[in-house]
């Protein structure tokens, strides 16, 4: 079972594929939730090779902490699946 880590934001990168998906109403409900209530759910991520993290899965929730104004998120570190 994955252990739940703090990152630091700015070492999480977007794929460019997912960068199109973002919903800026989204993050801003989550945001005024955030504020309200901390962040809930994880973000998963996954080891870049070139050091730093890859986002999986929590784009909102990630911006979203980014738009508050935090430097951390909560995340759990997963491994990529093979397709």
């Amino acid at each position: 079972m994955p252990v739940k880590e703090k990152f630091a934001i700015a070492d999480v990168r977007i794929p460019l594929k997912r960068r199109k998906t973002l919903d800026s109403a989204k993050v801003e409900d989550i945001a005024y939730d955030m504020l309200e209530n901390g962040q809930t759910t994880p973000i998963r991520l996954r080891t870049d090779k070139g050091g730093g993290y890859i986002l999986v899965e929590g784009y909102h929730r990630l911006e979203a902490l980014r738009a508050i104004g935090e430097s951390e998120v909560e995340g759990y570190l997963v491994h990529a699946q093979l397709h």
